[in-house]
């Protein structure tokens, strides 16, 4: 049994990875390297000062890290307000529902900026008793770091914890805090088997996870 939730954001509560994708590539091709599939899988679940760093690198253009940053968060939150960032199917019925069982958190590899932004768009930001980016912990997924200190905002043992997620290595960091991981494995990018094997649960239905995260929360106290 468990007495929390905490969320990832990005392809589990709104489907957003294709554009992170979109905006480094596009990023990359203004400064003539060709951004692939190989390269998002390195940066998916790094925190945003270590992809800004790494498509800096990449693109050996004399920009900075804090530079490059911001012109992809600013992509980001322009393709909110175009409304190209929409919540998942299922996804507001299964923060609804946790949040009247138990306290929930986030802990995600977005930005500040992006994580608050989203949130309020969709009308949920007050569902989350605690919100966590990667950039605020020492290391990014497949670091524990977010997942400990969403925990800790939280009050809860990490073990108590039910932790939701959808990529290689936001499983592997989820698993690596000693929360029970609950899979929502991304179509678009499936993750691995070695971190798709620390899953208690998995399913690609919102409503079926709901149904799970509801089945595990310890409500003996109320």
């Amino acid at each position: 049994m468990a007495d929390a939730v905490v969320f990832d954001m990005d392809g589990v509560l709104v489907e957003s990875e294709h554009l992170w994708e979109e905006l480094w590539a596009a990023y990359a091709a203004a400064r003539g390297r060709q951004w692939g599939p190989e390269q998002t899988r390195d940066v998916q679940g790094m925190s945003a000062p270590e992809w800004a760093a790494y498509l800096t690198r990449f693109c050996g253009a004399g920009d900075s890290a804090a530079g490059t940053e911001e012109v992809v968060v600013d992509g980001m939150v322009q393709a909110l307000a175009d409304g190209r960032i929409g919540l998942l199917p299922g996804a507001r019925e299964m923060i609804t529902a946790t949040a009247e069982l138990a306290p929930i958190a986030l802990a995600s590899s977005a930005p500040r900026r992006v994580i608050d932004a989203v949130l309020v768009h969709h009308g949920v930001d007050h569902h989350f008793k605690a919100t966590v980016s990667s950039a605020e912990v020492e290391r990014g997924k497949p670091s524990p770091d977010v997942y400990l200190a969403a925990a800790r905002a939280l009050g809860v043992d990490p073990e108590r914890c039910l932790a939701v997620e959808d990529s290689s290595n936001g499983l592997r960091a989820a698993a690596a805090a000693g929360m029970t991981v609950v899979a929502i494995p991304n179509p678009q990018y499936p993750p691995a088997e070695d971190a798709l094997a620390a899953a208690a649960y998995r399913s690609a239905d919102h409503h079926a996870v709901r149904d799970f995260l509801l089945s595990r929360l310890d409500t003996r106290g109320e």
